[in-house]
């Protein structure tokens, strides 16, 4: 396959940033699309330019750490598809792709399509910890789950924090992700102790951010590689809600 790329150049959070031009011939239908990028970069290397910086670590679908968004989509034309995992024979011989970086005032671009999306770990951060007894290993089963609570809260622990729901929401919104981190601990027992606590300092810190606010647009859900449900958005804003009536 021959394609023609047009990716997002910038050398400093503080340059100026351009569109470059890319060919590449010898594309495999069979490569993933972060293979076809190290194709390039090898391409780069041999003419001794410099090569075009990305996120990417398991490249499993697992850690949420690659992310671009490819003709104007997050992660690409399939929906719930992570970027690792999204293969070439998703497009046709000749085509034109079209790659930035996530753009959100809260993911500031350190260098060509990377981010800094630490304000996620910073809302993480500010939910602190849960109370735990200390001392011998509790049994499995001596905190009793239903198994309904348990898929909801698993449901939402499966937030990889991509940042897919913030750059394809119109408001740069991080709700989706921030609502899943609160409803995994608001549903178990385990989190019940801070848990008013917890809610109101990971919206506050949220808002701190920088982040957009939510406008039921739902093309988060849309976009989200986990499937994460705009439900949870619902559950953070009574939990939220309930928190600010209990602490006054």
């Amino acid at each position: 396959m021959k394609i023609y790329l047009k990716i997002w150049r910038q050398d400093s959070p503080a340059a100026p940033g351009a569109m470059k031009n890319y060919e590449l011939d010898d594309v495999s239908a069979d490569m993933s699309f972060l293979e076809m990028m190290d194709l390039l970069n090898e391409s780069l290397i041999q003419k001794s330019e410099r090569v075009v910086e990305f996120d990417h670590d398991c490249r499993e679908g697992i850690c949420g750490q690659c992310g671009m968004m490819i003709n104007g989509r997050a992660h690409g034309p399939l929906s719930h598809t992570t970027t690792c995992q999204l293969h070439m024979r998703s497009f046709k011989d000749g085509d034109t792709i079209y790659i930035e970086p996530f753009r959100a005032a809260a993911f500031p671009i350190v260098r060509d399509l990377k981010v800094d999306r630490s304000s996620f770990d910073k809302i993480i951060q500010a939910g602190g910890y849960i109370s735990a007894a200390t001392g011998e290993t509790p049994e499995a089963n001596g905190i009793l789950i239903s198994h309904p609570i348990a898929e909801a809260a698993f449901d939402a622990a499966a937030c990889i924090g991509c940042g897919a729901c913030v750059a394809t929401c119109k408001n740069s919104s991080a709700d989706l992700f921030t609502s899943a981190k609160i409803t995994q601990l608001a549903l178990l027992p385990q989190g019940q102790v801070e848990r008013t606590e917890r809610v109101i300092a990971m919206v506050g810190r949220m808002d701190a951010e920088g982040f957009g606010h939510c406008t039921n647009m739902e093309a988060c859900e849309v976009e989200c590689p986990q499937e994460i449900s705009v439900l949870h958005i619902a559950r953070m804003n009574y939990e939220y809600n309930k928190a600010l009536i209990i602490s006054d």
